[in-house]
């Protein structure tokens, strides 16, 4: 093969990923999440696969699932789907989960009990926090059947404007994200506060992570 065949080869095979990721991978999202099974709503999962740092120079791979708990406006909070520790025994404190239950959350998540607990509450009660204890189980009863919950707010907290003071703006941000960029390039893309402009929100592009599903 001449290196002019070779260089045109190169050429369509580039132009061929590039197409693909401009154009038909953002056509596809466009499609999929129109659809009712895989719309953005209001409890929706959301799978994200994440790279982050394992301690040292080297990167591995986090694998979240998110219900969405709150939109308001273009502004999408999300919880992270966890277990609570059983009782007198402390699990790892890591908000991703593994690769083998990633893939079976997309077959069952939908038939999971997940249980909405309001923050606050999961440092009641007596031991240690992010564990069940007989506080929990009192007041969210259906722990007994699965200790899987997700972090909830209390409702009349959601859809409310903007808080006026910087510390409560910087926790408001937490885990909130771009509705246009979920729906238009299937990303999340946080946003955060940008305290050099006057306490004013922005997208912070360089950190957006790709959703890989989306399930009602």
């Amino acid at each position: 093969m001449n290196k002019s065949i070779l260089a045109i080869l190169i050429i369509t095979i580039a132009a061929f990923f590039i197409l693909r990721q401009m154009v038909y991978k953002p056509f596809m999202w466009k499609k999929a999440i129109s659809s009712e099974e895989h719309k953005l709503q209001l409890g929706s999962f959301i799978f994200s696969r994440q790279r982050g740092s394992n301690g040292s120079q080297s990167f591995k791979t986090n694998y979240f699932v998110f219900k969405v708990i709150e939109i308001n406006g273009d502004f999408v909070r999300l919880s992270v789907i966890r277990r609570l520790s059983e009782k007198n025994k402390i699990s790892e404190g890591n908000f991703s989960t593994t690769s083998a239950h990633y893939k079976e959350f997309k077959k069952t998540v939908q038939n999971l009990l997940v249980t909405p607990i309001i923050k606050e509450d999961l440092y009641k009660g007596e031991g240690p926090s992010f564990a069940l204890n007989d506080y929990l189980i009192e007041k969210y009863p259906d722990l007994k059947k699965s200790r899987y919950y997700y972090e909830d707010i209390e409702k009349e907290q959601k859809n409310q404007p903007l808080p006026a003071h910087t510390l409560d703006l910087n926790l408001y941000f937490s885990l909130v994200y771009s509705k246009k960029e979920i729906i238009e390039k299937g990303k999340l893309t946080p946003w955060i506060m940008n305290n050099s402009l006057k306490n004013t929100p922005e997208l912070a592009d360089r950190l957006s992570e790709n959703i890989d599903l989306i399930l009602n």
